[in-house]
């Protein structure tokens, strides 16, 4: 294994937070491999990059020499994770649960090593747990302690909803610490309270605690919230190569630097000069390019990398569009129309306010490049392709009234 320090450095690179930097120092100190886990519950059928920021910090854990246990929360997925959240999940059914841990599983090792990784199921013991079991592990917490976290005492102060059952989630999820005799668990910021119960349960159990390590939560396309596929702003780690490769070109130039910290695996000193380059005049898309086929090569290969590149650059620079693609004509006066409106007339989108709100989720681009501008005036003259989304297209002349 490598020298302490220089694991710690490693592993300290994007980290959020680490609870207790000095116990991880110390049990590194140890020279054996550390139990690494990190759960995820099968809520959705696809992986997304937003995952992939634990997954990757888990990857280097692996390649540092410690045992890196991948669990399933195929349990803890009919309870529903309540972080974050401002009402009750409706829980999944066990056949749901069951299909989505399915497709995690063969999705995982894109970025794992599967010989190096244990995968596990938290039904394995929750599911031997009777009535009583779960009472006595129910009475090792307390409800202050649970309204201390951020999400139940706002909807408690609120009055909303707190259903008996979200209560059970942290517990379990911790249980699931003692049940792994985790040295590190791993998750999102929003995780934070979560893996701090597994901490306290792991002591009150008579278990070392468990060292928590938070990765910051992706921000997804939007550039808003954080990744998700309910939000439709998110990128699936086994999309096509071409659709990945699309949408990571449609961030902003603010965001790719963020995609390049959280998911790049270059050095902090290429990325650095990568930023220097920016600065000094070199355009932005062709930084942006680097960082797309980067991601795409990960999931797929280099060469499906290079030929969405090439599909990319064919498609929006230099106009080869679907043959059939809608030619629009559209009036508009001496100074111009906003945006917006040559949206509408275009018949790209029904209301002013559907095209406001598509601007302001990434989604709509001319000549392929991202409008952020949401006041933006098209003078009569231009001609242009607008596309709202990934199938709403069309050539756009901005005639004079």
């Amino acid at each position: 294994m490598q020298p302490v320090d220089d694991q710690l450095r490693e592993l300290s690179r994007g980290a959020e937070e680490i609870l207790l930097e000095s116990e991880l120092k110390d049990r590194l100190s140890q020279g054996r491999p550390l139990r690494i886990k990190a759960g995820f519950d099968p809520t959705a059928p696809d992986i997304h990059l937003g995952h992939t920021v634990v997954l990757n910090k888990m990857r280097q854990f692996q390649e540092l020499g410690h045992e890196v246990i991948f669990l399933i929360g195929d349990f803890t997925g009919m309870i529903g994770d309540p972080s974050g959240k401002t009402a009750t999940r409706p829980p999944l059914t066990p056949e749901q649960v069951q299909e989505n841990a399915r497709t995690y599983e063969e999705q995982v090792y894109k970025i794992l090593d599967p010989a190096r990784t244990r995968l596990e199921f938290n039904s394995r013991w929750m599911g031997e747990m009777n009535a009583a079991d779960l009472i006595q592990l129910a009475a090792k917490h307390t409800v202050a302690r649970m309204l201390e976290r951020d999400d139940f005492r706002k909807r408690y102060e609120s009055e909303r909803p707190i259903a008996i059952h979200e209560f059970l989630y942290p517990l379990v999820q911790g249980y699931d610490s003692i049940a792994l005799e985790a040295d590190v668990e791993l998750g999102g910021t929003d995780q934070k309270f979560n893996l701090l119960v597994g901490r306290q349960l792991q002591q009150t159990y008579g278990q070392p605690p468990q060292v928590v390590l938070t990765m910051p939560l992706l921000e997804g396309l939007d550039g808003v919230t954080k990744m998700s596929k309910s939000l439709d702003n998110y990128v699936g780690i086994s999309e096509a190569p071409g659709e990945m490769f699309g949408k990571l070109m449609s961030i902003s130039d603010d965001l790719m630097w963020r995609y390049f910290e959280l998911l790049s695996f270059r050095p902090v000193t290429e990325i650095e000069a990568l930023s220097e380059r920016v600065s000094g005049g070199e355009n932005p898309r062709d930084i942006k390019f680097l960082l797309a086929e980067e991601i795409v090569a990960r999931f797929h290969d280099e060469a499906s990398a290079v030929r969405a590149r090439e599909e990319f650059i064919a498609r929006f620079q230099r106009g080869a569009l679907p043959a059939d693609i809608r030619e629009v004509r559209v009036a508009a006066p001496t100074e111009g129309l906003g945006v917006a409106h040559v949206l509408k007339s275009a018949g790209l989108v029904a209301s002013t306010s559907e095209a406001f709100r598509m601007i302001s989720q990434g989604a709509v681009r001319i000549d392929g490049e991202r409008i952020e501008d949401r006041k933006l005036m098209i003078s009569a003259g231009f001609e242009g392709v607008f596309q709202v989304g990934k199938r709403r297209v069309a050539r756009v002349s901005v005639a004079g009234a």
